[in-house]
């Protein structure tokens, strides 16, 4: 990720509360594991209880509507004035065993709380919250673990006036009932920040270490980078190797982000180690594996072996510019094979995963990747940044992770998505983003706001078919305003542009957001 006002964009393209309600009538049981008129086809446009299913509340806010997802029609809930309802069928005769609810969903947004829900089914009631998404459908998935026989599949809304979220094509069948393997986090700055004084709190106002606040929260992986020869000292082999020490100490996993350079690698800047400048690709190609075996025997040989490694950090136009550019995939794929070999060396266990940017962009994953395989790319999983803000709708994101995933046969994660707590800076430098109109609509600059972002792009990495969606990590969740641990490693008065995305508020307490690591 990159620093002040981001060029990227000029380059290349507290939690919500949930409703309450009755329990659902015996007589509206039916014994299947299937559930009826679940794409809401049997009824004509304004149906007021669509066939099969049952409803309570305000129930003149639910009904059936012409526009389906794939049908003709679809269940709607909207009301001109403030309205409760639910939307409900129970399942009975179930086989005991793991469930997974399915649905397409679009939702206006600004409700109390909208949302699928599993209950009745012997455990606590699972919901996932629908996403924002006035425009495009978003594939979600709720799993359960049936354990009584039955379970009540609802459709939830606790909505304002004007408010309104369309559902079809649900689906209830056999499956996972875990959600995404992968709740991490990159914390590459905080070696820095707790070296300059900075400090971390609990939601509480309890000082802590950061990692174990992460933790207790539920953060299972930590993303680090690594970059050659730094100025400032911070994010080299030394380092890495320090915080994996205490990283590993707190039962997480490691992701080694290889950098290749000794400052930031985006798709904007791709500048080789001043050590490196005038070597040849064949040099380079050395280099690159020299400096990924080193790093990673290192990490192995102090007992706190990479789980996973990334071959260059959003390298959409390649890395090692000029040799490695994407002007020249022979070469590109040359030093992207040089870095999976030493990383295979090390360990044959260590996933390798190919990073790039703009995970809204269909069409541009596409091209890099069909590229990157033509010209024999090795790699075991896929990662994109999804920046909500640059990078196109949730909509349009989930149609290339899931896309990517299924041309490419491949996990996919994400490396890197935050979002904004507030907007006010907390030092003297500009935040990246600062105004309301850079926002995505229906995601507030609060830490609300915050946490529903990185709870609808978990749960879309979780609803990536055949299991593929491996998991998301929230970029520089430590990364808070601290003299001197600014973007620039040349220069010790730079500021930090990203401290209103982190997930410790201005206060150095863990906000809200934090908890969605713990989630299922």
């Amino acid at each position: 990720m990159f620093h002040p006002r981001r060029t990227l964009t000029a380059l290349l393209l507290p939690l919500v509360a949930g409703l309450a309600l009755t329990a659902v009538p015996a007589q509206s049981a039916h014994a299947a594991s299937t559930l009826a008129n679940s794409g809401f086809e049997s009824d004509s446009s304004g149906a007021a209880t669509p066939t099969g299913w049952s409803e309570s509340g305000t129930t003149a806010a639910s009904y059936t509507e012409s526009g389906g997802h794939s049908g003709s029609y679809r269940l709607t809930h909207y009301a001109a004035s403030a309205y409760k309802v639910e939307t409900y069928q129970s399942l009975t005769g179930l086989t005991n065993g793991a469930y997974r609810l399915t649905a397409w969903v679009r939702s206006g947004g600004g409700q109390n709380s909208a949302y699928l829900a599993l209950r009745n089914c012997g455990g606590a009631e699972q919901r996932t919250d629908l996403p924002v998404s006035a425009a495009g459908w978003i594939h979600l998935v709720v799993p359960v673990n049936v354990t009584t026989g039955r379970c009540t599949v609802g459709v939830v809304s606790d909505a304002n006036a004007g408010n309104w979220i369309n559902v079809d094509d649900l689906t209830f069948a056999a499956g996972s009932a875990t959600g995404v393997a992968v709740k991490g986090a990159d914390i590459s700055s905080l070696a820095k920040s707790e070296a300059y004084g900075g400090t971390y709190r609990t939601s509480t106002g309890t000082a802590g270490d950061a990692l174990t606040i992460l933790r207790s929260a539920g953060m299972n992986y930590a993303r680090l980078k690594v970059w050659v020869n730094p100025a400032d000292g911070y994010n080299n082999k030394a380092r890495v190797l320090a915080m994996a020490k205490r990283i590993k100490a707190q039962g997480m996993k490691l992701l080694v982000d290889f950098h290749y350079s000794d400052t930031w690698a985006d798709p904007g800047t791709q500048t080789k180690p001043a050590a490196w400048s005038g070597h040849t690709y064949s040099q380079l190609r050395t280099d690159v594996y020299n400096h990924t075996y080193d790093v990673l025997n290192a990490l192995k040989a102090q007992g706190t072996m990479a789980d996973m490694v990334q071959i260059g950090n959003e390298i959409n136009a390649g890395l090692l510019w000029d040799e490695g550019s994407t002007s020249n995939w022979t070469q590109l794929v040359g030093l992207l094979n040089s870095g999976y070999s030493a990383a295979k060396a090390v360990s044959s266990s260590t996933a390798v995963a190919l990073h790039i940017a703009n995970g809204g962009d269909e069409a541009g994953t596409r091209w890099w990747f069909d590229n990157a395989v033509a010209n024999g790319a090795r790699f075991d999983v896929i990662g994109l940044s999804y920046y909500g803000y640059w990078h196109g709708s949730l909509a349009d994101f989930q149609t290339t992770l899931d896309d990517a995933a299924a041309r490419y046969g491949k996990p996919v994660y994400v490396a890197e998505t935050a979002y904004p707590f507030r907007l006010d800076s907390e030092d003297a430098l500009t935040n990246i983003i600062d105004t309301t109109g850079e926002l995505v609509a229906g995601y507030p600059a609060t830490t609300a706001g915050q946490a529903a972002w990185l709870r609808d792009v978990m749960n879309i990495v979780e609803a990536v078919p055949n299991g593929r969606g491996l998991g998301v990590f929230y970029w520089e969740a430590t990364w808070t305003a601290v003299a001197g641990n600014g973007w620039d490693p040349t220069d010790a008065s730079s500021g930090n542009g990203w401290e209103n995305q982190a997930l410790f508020g201005y206060d150095d307490r863990a906000l809200p957001a934090m908890t969605w690591f713990g989630h299922r």
